[in-house]
């Protein structure tokens, strides 16, 4: 019997698989990169999901730190993170914009009327634009953004008690002092 190289092709191949495989395996898949990052958050002007006459547009942001969080009432995960976001809001201890995505008016509304709403505004993202400029992939997704409407973090996934004490909270508050700072 002769020895050939070629026989030992499916082999690497499947090593070098099994590789990527794994290198891959060790990756966060909350830890998406996103080009959005220390840039601004994008135009928008959408219609406030709770009173539709009302449109809601990047002034929003004006001098104040923002948690944006992209939520919807067919959301699993959104259940999870939502009594978070309401301690959050009665603890005052930051300000939130919601995001109604791939919804229905009615949906959305009924959604917040039984879990109760945590955000100072929420706007209907009817059609998906805003999402798409924020390069969103599923909900929930959240951003930071300073007081001068740069996004300043993306997290991917439900937000838990660990991940706002350890990586949101600290950040929301080094942005209202940066920009404190920056005023005087």
């Amino acid at each position: 019997m002769k020895f050939t190289w070629k026989g030992l092709i499916p082999l690497f191949m499947f090593m070098a698989l099994g590789l990527a495989f794994g290198i891959g395996l060790t990756k966060d898949p909350s830890k998406l990169p996103s080009q959005l990052i220390n840039q601004p958050f994008p135009d928008f002007s959408l219609p406030d999901l709770l009173d539709t006459d009302v449109i809601v547009d990047h002034d929003y942001f004006d001098g104040q730190v923002t948690l944006v969080n992209i939520f919807g009432s067919w959301c699993v995960a959104c259940d999870q993170e939502h009594p978070l976001l309401m301690r959050l809001a009665a603890n005052k201890e930051v300000n939130m914009l919601g995001v109604d995505w791939r919804d229905t008016v009615e949906k959305g509304r009924r959604w917040l009327e039984i879990r109760g709403n945590p955000y100072s505004r929420v706007v209907f993202d009817a059609d998906s634009m805003l999402a798409i400029d924020l390069g969103v992939t599923g909900a929930p997704e959240s951003f930071v953004v300073d007081k001068n409407g740069q996004i300043r973090y993306k997290f991917v996934g439900p937000i838990s008690e660990k991940v706002w004490q350890s990586e949101l909270k600290p950040l929301v508050m080094a942005l209202r002092i940066e920009d404190i700072g920056a005023e005087e």
